[in-house]
């Protein structure tokens, strides 16, 4: 469940670059934050983050809308499942 969570954490992080870059797609000089996800190999998923060469470009910032979305859902279902199957397990035990 620790992957899950330190995966829905990177999401909303990645959510809020994401926004950042979309607020300020008009901002003169402005650069792009890229959000890279990473697994550390310790049971986490941490966000890293770096500076664009570039401006916001609005088609890519709103197609990674997607996949930010699917990966939360993702983890908060397979949260939902093994809170069901520890759920299962006490009712056996009983």
């Amino acid at each position: 469940m620790q992957v899950n969570a330190t995966s829905m954490t990177a999401h909303t992080n990645w959510l809020a670059s994401n926004s950042n870059n979309i607020a300020n797609v008009n901002t003169n000089d402005y650069k792009a934050t890229d959000t890279t996800l990473n697994s550390n190999g310790e049971n986490s998923v941490d966000a890293t983050f770096s500076k664009s060469d570039s401006s916001t470009q609005l088609e890519k910032e709103l197609t990674e809308q997607i996949p930010i979305e699917r990966g939360f859902e993702a983890n908060t279902k397979a949260i939902q499942t093994e809170e069901q199957m520890i759920g299962s397990l006490i009712d056996l035990s009983i």
